[in-house]
């Protein structure tokens, strides 16, 4: 595999220290929100939401770690990332750069990143209206764009632009396996995300979780147990459940379809939802920008981790999905509360990456840190709080059963394998060098 360089920023003897206004740390959320726009804008999907994430965190972390040695390198701990060194002879801001470098990988790697300029143009009219020296910001700008060239360079060696040659995926018309559901009936989101190179862990099938149940028609089995909890549930959920399925649906492109009209409605994707919830903790805990760049980076470099490892599962068990199962075997006119995704079955995603991310943010932010997530507001659902990362995750898993997508055990298998995902993760960073934060 080609090995592209990282950078290595000689900047301290350049860094300005020129006063920056406090805002600068809640502009990480502000512009990470601002990528998730643009992904809601173009439906892009989970897993390369994910990667979308990492990849416009690593930029800004490298500008931010080359100014303070107390963040360990990159290199330490994001695989196939290694230094080259660049020189910048002009005074700079780091904090204005490692902003600016979140936006501007983010207009260099999203479809629809143009729209990501307008964002870039408030950002430094907001600077300007603090005074701050016209030469540091063109400087800082100039650090940014060569950042984030740098980190696209390095983002077309992880062999996302291979997946369109792969061959085209055909379901597989049997009983057991997955079929594409109603009312769309998509085909299938990724079936080849295995082959991007992850991050952080070794591989894509590191972390094969428990086999799924066997699959079964027979009515006394274990499997039609499975569907009928699903089924059973969905005619009596309580309020509580159909609130809680409703907050962590995080589709990105659900379809609703009424006579011969359809219409679609864009929402955040899981990773979406737990980048927000990173930047709720880092005003929560008023962490200091460099601090807020950590957790974002790490948090976004376990999602895209956790979603190969994931997705690499759900194409080779390749189950049917609940709705699928009960309309053949229980109740031909049985809809599940939530649109049913255009991918197999088993594990449950938002069971992975929820739990993968509430360990690593546990692990930064310590157990018992309560917060209220208002993530969901701009869909206009009710913020729910929680006491942990760990119930919120817990509380995320369990939606799936609620919403009708999900048997219980890819729910709980899932959430296993999430913990085994973050368990690597949090090894590796820990053994970089990556502490614990200090509140």
């Amino acid at each position: 595999m080609k090995r592209i360089a990282t950078i290595f920023l000689f900047f301290t003897h350049v860094v300005v220290a020129q006063k920056v206004p406090d805002l600068l740390t809640h502009q990480i959320s502000s512009s990470v929100f601002s990528l998730s726009q643009v992904m809601m804008h173009d439906v892009v999907n989970p897993p390369a939401a994910s990667r979308y994430y990492a990849y416009c965190m690593l930029g800004p972390y490298e500008i931010i770690s080359q100014n303070n040695t107390t963040l360990p390198p990159l290199p330490t701990f994001i695989k196939d990332y290694k230094s080259i060194p660049i020189t910048i002879i002009s005074k700079y801001n780091a904090k204005v750069a490692a902003v600016y470098c979140i936006l501007e990988t983010g207009k260099l790697m999203l479809p629809s990143g143009y729209i990501l300029s307008d964002d870039e143009e408030k950002f430094l009219a907001s600077l300007r209206q603090y005074k701050i020296d016209t030469a540091v910001i063109n400087a800082s700008v100039s650090v940014a764009k060569e950042v984030a060239s740098r980190i696209v360079a390095f983002s077309r060696t992880d062999h996302y632009n291979e997946l369109s040659a792969k061959i085209r995926y055909r379901p597989v018309r049997d009983d057991a396996h997955w079929y594409p559901t109603p009312p769309t009936y998509m085909e299938a989101v990724e079936p080849h995300w295995k082959t991007i190179r992850p991050m952080i862990i070794d591989s894509c099938n590191e972390f094969i979780p428990k086999s799924a149940l066997a699959f079964s028609k027979d009515s006394s089995s274990l499997f039609y147990n499975l569907a009928k909890e699903v089924y059973d549930i969905s005619k009596s959920a309580t309020k509580e459940q159909l609130e809680v399925a409703a907050f962590w649906d995080c589709n990105p492109f659900a379809v609703s379809t009424a006579g011969h009209m359809s219409i679609g409605f864009k929402k955040i994707s899981p990773g979406g939802h737990w980048m927000s919830i990173a930047g709720i903790a880092t005003d929560k805990a008023h962490l200091s920008f460099d601090k807020a760049i950590l957790l974002n980076t790490v948090l976004s470099v376990t999602l895209m981790d956790a979603f190969i490892s994931c997705w690499d599962e759900k194409y080779r068990s390749n189950r049917i999905r609940p709705e699928t199962y009960i309309n053949r075997y229980i109740n031909a006119r049985w809809e599940p509360l939530l649109q049913t995704p255009p991918f197999p079955e088993y594990p449950s995603g938002h069971s992975v990456i929820s739990v993968a991310s509430a360990e690593v943010l546990t692990y930064l932010l310590g157990d018992n840190f309560n917060f209220t997530d208002d993530s969901e507001r701009l869909f206009e659902l009710p913020s729910r709080s929680f006491k942990s990362f760990r119930l919120a995750a817990n509380e995320a898993a369990i939606s799936r059963l609620y919403g009708g997508i999900h048997f219980r055990d890819a729910i709980e298998n899932g959430q296993q394998m999430g913990l085994a995902i973050s368990a690597k993760i949090i090894s590796k960073i820990k053994k970089a060098g990556v502490g614990k934060i200090k509140l």
